[in-house]
């Protein structure tokens, strides 16, 4: 089986350039926003609705009408309503995450914010977040948009990216490198 996420970040791309244009046209860049986060939020709610999305075997009609009843019942207007029956009719509704963080990020640069990523072993305090987001706009001579999560698997530290730039200072990086050294000398 082939890996589609290149095409499926252009397809994304292009849905979230349109929807972007359209949205700034027409003055309603924060609504498209509001209403696309509230998509976001419904995917990393259910795992059923992301199947939904990703499932080969729902029809393109039945897509299309299930995504129109969503839309009505989340208050989601035009234009984001449209594209997603667009995306439904053309079968990529599978890259909506994808098309919402597309769009994230041209609005963040039409706003001139950096995104930045934190992934740490355990939440951040309100303190520690605060700190980091200084520490970053420092560093990256703008206002940041700080997107974290946490991954228990990290063990400790943090993966901090910025744009193209990603700095590791986790304890499992730590001890994969020890675990790549000791191989080395034995």
């Amino acid at each position: 089986m082939s890996d589609n996420s290149g095409s499926a970040a252009g397809i994304a791309g292009r849905y979230a350039s349109a929807l972007f244009e359209i949205a700034e046209e027409s003055g309603a860049l924060e609504a498209v926003e509001g209403h696309l986060g509230a998509l976001k939020g419904a995917m990393a709610e259910s795992e059923d609705f992301v199947a939904f999305l990703k499932s080969p075997v729902i029809s393109r009609e039945e897509q299309g009408a299930a995504m129109a009843a969503i839309a009505a019942k989340m208050g989601i207007g035009a234009p984001v309503s449209s594209v997603l029956g667009l995306m439904a009719a053309k079968r990529r509704l599978f890259c909506l995450p994808e098309m919402i963080e597309a769009f994230a990020a041209m609005l963040a640069a039409k706003r001139g914010i950096v995104s930045a990523e934190v992934v740490s072993a355990a939440p951040l305090s309100d303190a520690q977040r605060a700190g980091l987001e200084a520490a970053i706009k420092a560093w990256a001579g703008s206002d940041i948009a700080l997107d974290s999560r946490v991954d228990a698997a990290l063990i400790g530290g943090l993966v901090v990216k910025v744009g193209s730039k990603m700095i590791d200072a986790s304890v499992r990086a730590k001890l994969d490198s020890l675990k790549t050294a000791m191989k080395e000398v034995g």
